[in-house]
């Protein structure tokens, strides 16, 4: 490939908190890159960057999370007037010079951020005396985490899926901060060396991640007896990291990428069974006051990216009627199935709001809506969530237990408000069927579902009830032209 080659950026800690800020602190050499990693507190901070780096619109600040992906999996309306000029991205029309711009931003962002998790990976190997406690394995962990994370996402975006086939060409996996071209690999190869890169992070953390402790408790900032500010600033919102259990909820989605079913499970009920992630209380979540409302179901996050600096942009996305990315009011019922067993849905209730405009009654998307910084938690971007979890289960389940594998899917669906269960249902593709429904509820606006559409082959349906079949030409991203040009096809 041709290398991003990128300075590493490096932010405080304190930039994982509420009431801090991010302080800028760009080295300009290699001296400053050995200054440092001198001290514990420099890896901090270097490791800080590449979360920060993460959150920028180009990646899961937007793009990444609740933009282009999303466009792509057709759960919006773009008109016209769109000023972030998604109308062709709608289109799948790759040819598109703003879809091309984004592009190649977002593909140069990940690779930026992947070089830098090998700055420190590569400088920390033998520095074990530098480190108090276990932050040594804690903070190698987690860059091999973020390498793994990283490289899946580009791969989901830019490469055949799996099923489709795994000798196909994938993309480069890069595991050393260097100016020298690293080459293509398959598909198969790349997800084996993700598998590699986590199971690594997953034996790191597990001997050195707060998380696990039994005194650690997930919640609400300065409620629920949370536990997550305890502690030394570095420790802290182990949630807003690539934590141990965020870990395993990786490795559930590549092992089920890659068909491995078995090894999928074990992850997936690992999360689950650690009773560490709360379902949301439907207080919080239909609280009519904003400030103590939970709009995002902050608590069952196995991960999230922290993203302060974006909630404006995230607003005006979203709330600027037709001028904006919006859902036409018949097709928001037909996704959440009002009019059936959604008519209590609390997802659909908290997440949109009608608003009139020049084209009828809309809704727009209030998943992300803020009161300034008086609301009951920090604005997320959604990585990794409880619910996926169960929804592998079950997915994993399916074949063997089909009951055991409903038992998983409508727990979700429980505490979501449906209260109407499905229970004997032996057909795979009815399953399936369900099981994309609900994800694409879920998941609304958070840059998953088109994913799952990839994985298993499955049309993409759009608005209006237009169905797009299923077709690499969709669901592969061409790579960036420099990319063509320069790296080794």
């Amino acid at each position: 490939m041709k290398k991003y080659y990128t300075l590493i950026i490096v932010m405080m800690a304190a930039g994982l908190t509420s009431c801090s800020k991010w302080l800028d602190v760009t080295p300009k050499s290699e001296v400053s890159q050995g200054a440092l990693f001198s001290t514990q507190s420099g890896f901090e901070e270097a490791l800080n960057g590449v979360y920060s780096r993460c959150t920028q619109e180009d990646s899961y600040g937007r793009e990444v999370t609740f933009g282009t992906l999303d466009v792509l999996a057709q759960n919006y309306n773009v008109s016209i007037k769109d000023p972030m000029f998604y109308s062709q991205t709608i289109k799948y029309n790759y040819n598109d010079e703003w879809f091309m711009f984004r592009r190649d931003n977002t593909w140069k962002a990940l690779y930026a951020a992947i070089a830098n998790s090998n700055l420190i990976i590569h400088h920390i190997q033998g520095q074990e005396k530098l480190f108090t406690g276990r932050e040594y394995e804690l903070i190698k962990g987690e860059a091999l985490a973020l390498r793994g994370y990283l490289h899946f996402d580009l791969l989901r975006m830019f490469a055949p899926s799996y099923a489709y086939d795994p000798n196909a060409q994938g993309i480069p996996y890069v595991t050393e901060f260097t100016k020298k071209i690293t080459p293509m690999s398959t598909v198969k190869n790349v997800l084996d060396t993700i598998i590699l890169d986590l199971n690594a992070a997953k034996a790191l953390l597990k001997v050195s991640d707060p998380i696990l402790n039994a005194g650690y408790k997930v919640g609400y900032p300065a409620k629920d007896s949370s536990t997550e500010e305890s502690g030394a600033l570095f420790l802290q919102n182990r949630r807003h990291r690539l934590n141990y259990y965020a870990v395993c909820g990786e490795l559930a989605r590549v092992y089920l990428y890659k068909g491995d079913k078995a090894n999928a499970l074990t992850n997936a009920l690992e999360v689950i069974n650690s009773n560490k992630f709360p379902w949301t209380r439907q207080n919080d979540f239909l609280n009519p006051d904003d400030e103590k409302k939970d709009r995002i179901l902050y608590r069952e996050l196995l991960f999230g990216w922290y993203v302060p600096n974006r909630a404006d942009n995230i607003r005006d996305q979203f709330r600027k009627g037709e001028n904006s990315l919006y859902i036409n009011s018949n097709e928001g019922r037909n996704i959440f199935e009002t009019g059936g067993v959604g008519g209590d849905d609390f997802r659909y209730k908290q997440w949109f709001s009608e608003k009139s405009s020049g084209i009828g009654t809309i809704l727009q998307v209030e998943k992300y809506y803020r009161d300034g910084d008086a609301n009951i938690h920090y604005q997320m971007a959604p990585a990794l969530r409880l619910s996926e979890m169960y929804y592998i289960a079950a997915e994993c389940t399916f074949d063997s237990d089909p009951v055991k594998a409903w038992d998983y899917f409508n727990e979700v669906r429980f505490h979501r408000g449906i209260g109407t269960r499905i229970t004997n249902e032996t057909s795979k593709e009815v399953f399936l069927n369900e099981l994309i429904k609900e994800c694409r509820k879920e998941f609304f606006a958070e840059g998953q579902i088109f994913y799952m559409y990839k994985r298993l082959n499955k049309p993409v349906v759009g608005q209006g009830g237009a169905s797009y079949p299923a077709t690499n030409r969709m669901f592969v991203i061409p790579l960036p032209d420099d990319e063509i040009q320069f790296g080794n096809r």
